[in-house]
């Protein structure tokens, strides 16, 4: 689960009609779901749960076809695969999305009629699903959800600020790696001021960095760089711009195969998942010098929290874990230098070596 692009108005790509057709059979399971009365459609996605119960976010938004929004949740259910092995969690990789192409505006009863419905199919996974917040859902989403008898995270706490605080951990592990420096006077560039963007470009601030926020809201980029004292740059040039470090907290795949050519930072480090398109574009990243601190390493903060409130760790213990995030990129970006592989690579080597022990 990731709120990193909560709040955040960066056009979706995922809107994208020419998307391909989904592989059911790259997940352990996928629930499409359907209630009538209310209108709700929404597909839940369980990746993997050899570690435990697959937890990850309900996301709500509108998708294009409905092929487009089950990639989503495969996709992002995978993303929570690694996210959790990565951060030795112990749950599996899931995720679900409600199509806003019905209920998409409901507020008040209507709404809670279609969490209720969604909580009814959550309920039916026997517990093999555990939703939480992300984009276009709350914490009162998850009570309402739990009231089918369905377990559900963040019913009390939004992890979003939680998220923030891993990434910028992760974000100053990248900076020590790829300039051997702290943050201040570093060059920031954040893509999406949604509530994790935002807070991200505040940590940044607070050490020094001299700021640039990116939003298709321009009064909201606006405002939050008057708050800070940053400048204002396009958001589709954001990715683009001559900065130390970018940091993209809105969509998903801003850097291809194709574009990466463009990209002038030397540190990519940010809240939004796949930031990635392909191995491709890590590759040809990696042979411009330019240092990707894996997503789903970074972003795990919220999870972290999540599970922090489980087992009740105390503020101190969950804080020393979010600062682990940035002991782990150390590793990470060390080993993949030392293999000469991208850290993505090296990130998802690591998750798989726990996946396969809790398979023996």
């Amino acid at each position: 689960m990731s709120t990193a692009s909560a709040g955040s108005t960066v056009a979706p790509d995922f809107l994208a009609p020419d998307v391909l057709a989904p592989d059911f059979f790259d997940s352990e399971q996928v629930i499409t779901c359907h209630d009538r009365a209310t209108g709700l459609r929404a597909v839940i996605a369980i990746d993997n749960t050899r570690l435990g119960p697959g937890f990850g976010g309900t996301r709500w938004r509108p998708y294009a076809t409905p092929e487009a929004a089950v990639i989503e949740a495969q996709r992002l259910a995978a993303a929570m695969t690694l996210k959790h092995a990565c951060a030795d969690l112990p749950y599996g990789g899931a995720k679900s999305v409600i199509l806003a192409d019905g209920p998409a505006a409901l507020q008040g009863d209507e709404r809670r009629a279609a969490l209720l419905a969604f909580g009814e199919f959550v309920a039916r996974t026997n517990g093999a699903y555990i939703p939480g917040v992300d984009m276009g859902t709350t914490p009162t989403d998850m009570r309402v959800i739990e009231e089918r008898g369905g377990r559900a995270f963040c019913d009390e706490v939004d992890p979003g600020p939680y998220t923030a605080r891993g990434v910028y951990a992760a974000m100053r592990a990248g900076v020590r790696h790829a300039l051997q420096r702290d943050m201040d006077g570093v060059r920031v560039v954040v893509q999406g001021t949604g509530q994790v963007g935002a807070s991200l470009a505040r940590f940044a601030a607070a050490d020094g960095a001299i700021l640039s926020v990116a939003d298709i809201d321009g009064a909201r980029a606006q405002a939050l760089a008057d708050e800070l004292g940053a400048s204002v740059v396009d958001p589709h040039e954001a990715p683009f711009t001559d900065t130390d470090v970018f940091a993209p907290c809105a969509v998903a795949r801003v850097l291809t195969a194709d574009n990466a050519s463009r990209v002038r930072a030397q540190v990519v480090a940010g809240a939004a998942n796949d930031t990635l398109d392909s191995a491709e574009a890590g590759e040809a990243l990696r042979a411009a010098g330019i240092t990707v601190v894996p997503d789903f390493v970074a972003n795990a903060g919220g999870v972290i929290q999540v599970h922090a409130g489980v087992v009740g760790w105390d503020e101190s213990t969950l804080a020393e874990a979010l600062e682990q995030i940035g002991g782990r990129v150390d590793g990470i970006l060390a080993e993949a230098q030392e293999r000469g592989v991208t850290p993505e690579q090296t990130a998802r080597d690591l998750a798989a070596q726990r996946l396969t022990k809790a398979a023996n």
